[in-house]
């Protein structure tokens, strides 16, 4: 099932592709209702899922196709409240890129009896909501050193036509970041406050006792939480926004798709 959005995301990128190059309005329209077919095919298929085994996100494919989803509603959501279409080239692909694992590799499963929790539920939602907003934040920010570099050469061509301003973009990526701190921060202190009560039940998973700060997945979501922390003090305190927050929620994503995927994959951490 999960290869349906699969081709809706793919034809999106390709009309995207095209919108971006030739500006055509009539390309756009078409791009962003492709692009709402497959959030719409994507939500029937995790709505299925959650039929079957409840929430689908006891494992990392499970959890990376539920992060696609909700990546491309809040872009959708960007779309109709900013009327931009240009950052679907960047972002389209990106959904592509990572439905392609659930796609090829489907792995659907009951959560562990531990899991069944609400404060897991909170936890884990919190976080995917928390890295679909920084997946934006990092796509308007390389889209805002692309057109940065053309304004500072003195070359307004090819990006300066087709993007939104450098203050637009500045203030979409803080936005983006912003929420993005707010459910991250939420996730964690959930994610802790589950963990006590947890090891405090009868019976133990030993996967949960194992768990501590030094756990890859939770010392680097920790880290994330830092960068971001340290992204929205920054601008506050020393005015380092524009390219700088643009470098910031690029590099800040680069940490997350790392514990996303990466580690979720290669390592044992934090898996149940």
């Amino acid at each position: 099932m999960n290869s349906i959005p699969l081709i809706a995301y793919a034809i999106a990128a390709g009309a995207y592709a095209a919108f971006f190059v030739t500006g055509r309005g009539a390309l756009g329209r078409a791009a962003s209702t492709i692009l709402a077919i497959g959030a719409l095919s994507h939500t029937f298929v995790i709505g299925m899922q959650t039929m079957a085994v409840g929430v689908p996100v006891a494992n990392a494919t499970s959890a990376i196709s539920v992060f696609v989803w909700l990546l491309a509603l809040s872009y959708l959501y960007t779309e109709m409240t900013t009327e931009e279409r240009a950052m679907g080239v960047f972002i389209a692909p990106l959904l592509v890129a990572l439905q392609v694992i659930p796609a090829i590799r489907p792995s659907l499963e009951r959560p562990a009896p531990i899991l069944e929790s609400s404060w897991f539920a909170v936890h884990v939602s919190s976080l995917l909501f928390a890295y679909a907003s920084f997946a934006l934040a990092c796509v308007v920010g390389i889209t805002y050193v692309l057109l940065f570099k053309e304004i500072k050469a003195k070359h307004l061509g090819f990006f300066y036509k087709r993007l939104p301003s450098l203050q637009r973009l500045d203030a979409m990526n803080v936005r983006a970041v912003t929420i993005g701190w707010i459910f991250l921060t939420i996730g964690v202190v959930v994610g802790a406050i589950w963990t006590v009560q947890a090891r405090a039940d009868a019976v133990l998973d030993p996967r949960l006792r194992a768990m501590s700060i030094l756990d890859p997945k939770i010392a680097v979501a920790v880290l994330s939480w830092a960068i971001y922390s340290f992204q929205l003090y920054a601008r506050r305190a020393i005015g380092w926004s524009g390219r700088r927050a643009a470098w910031l929620s690029t590099v800040g994503f680069a940490i997350v798709l790392v514990n996303f995927v990466a580690v979720g994959y290669l390592t044992k951490s934090h898996n149940f």
